[in-house]
This record gives C-alpha cells, structure tokens and sequence, in this order.
C-alpha cells in the first residue's frame, strides 16, 4: 500500500504527538480568546482574512467535518474522503457569535477526545482514501486537524496582541 500523503499543516505540530496537541490547543484558544472584549471578534488578523468570530466558527465546522471523517475512516471499509471548500461552507453557514462557536468547537471535542485516547495503533492507522491527497490514515486525519487548530490558534493569538505573526515551528 502507498505511503500517506503528508500533512498539509504537519509543521505545525511542532514534532508532538498529536493526541497531546489535540488535548492541549482547545484549553489555549479558550485562554486567548477569553482575553477578546465584543470589539475583538470583529478584528482580523491581516488585511482580507477571516475576523476572530470566524476563525471560531471556521474551527467548529471543521471540527464537525473531520469527526465524521475518523469515524468513518474506523468504521467503513474503503471509505473516501468527501473533500470540502472551507469558504463555500462558511458562506452557507455563517455562523453564530464567537464565544457560542468557541463552545460548539470545545464541547465537539471534549466528545472527541476519549475515543482518540482509546485508539488502538490498528486503529490509527486504518486507511481510507482522500481524493486530494491519496491513501490517508485515521491518525493522518487527527494529526491534519491538530496541525490546521495550531495555525489558527496563531491567527488568534496575532488578533490578541500576543504575536506579530504566524510562525512555523522549528
């Protein structure tokens, strides 16, 4: 069998496991964004990029789309991964205010978490097909959204003040 493609967001793992990260990078964009005053959520990171409330909601949908794809990966043999454009599902669904996307994003993984802990490595590495990208993995999947939530989780950090811009780890 080939070989997973890699990760599109994999330098931002920052060389952690992505069990840890998928744990750790919820509690650090609570802890950013607990610092936004209402102005905040309108405030965007660059010129012509999402705001924070957008971030939010964009981070909540994703969260919804890649679940359904590990648990599809686990369960359905020869599984493909249905691809999505991320600006055509934020105009279908716009949203709600920042602080109820951040709790729709936090609770989605809390439900999420035990079953990555309880993951055997059969498990993570059951392979299903994304168009894009070929042969992929559940564990590929769960490393791509620990990587795509720490880009973001810069974007937010950038809004707050707390860094200039986004920076890939050494």
């Amino acid at each position: 069998m080939p070989a997973p493609a890699p990760n599109p967001y994999a330098a931002y793992l920052g060389g952690r496991d992505p069990r840890d990260l998928l744990a750790d990078t919820p509690r650090r964009i609570a802890s950013v964004v607990a610092t936004f005053d209402a102005a905040a959520f309108g405030r965007s990171y660059a010129p012509g990029k999402w705001t924070a409330r957008q971030l939010l909601v964009h981070l909540a949908q994703s969260e919804i789309m890649f679940q359904g794809r590990v648990r599809h990966a686990l369960i359905t043999p020869g599984f493909v991964v249905t691809p999505f454009e991320q600006n055509d599902l934020m105009a279908l669904e716009p949203g709600p205010d920042g602080p109820t996307a951040l709790a729709c994003y936090e609770g989605l993984r809390r439900f999420l978490l035990p079953l990555v802990e309880a993951l055997t490595p059969d498990q993570w590495d059951r392979t299903c097909t994304h168009p894009e990208r070929g042969p992929i993995t559940a564990g590929d999947i769960l490393a791509t959204m620990a990587g795509h939530e720490r880009l973001h989780l810069q974007h937010l950090e950038i809004i707050a003040g707390r860094r200039d811009a986004v920076t890939v780890p050494a």
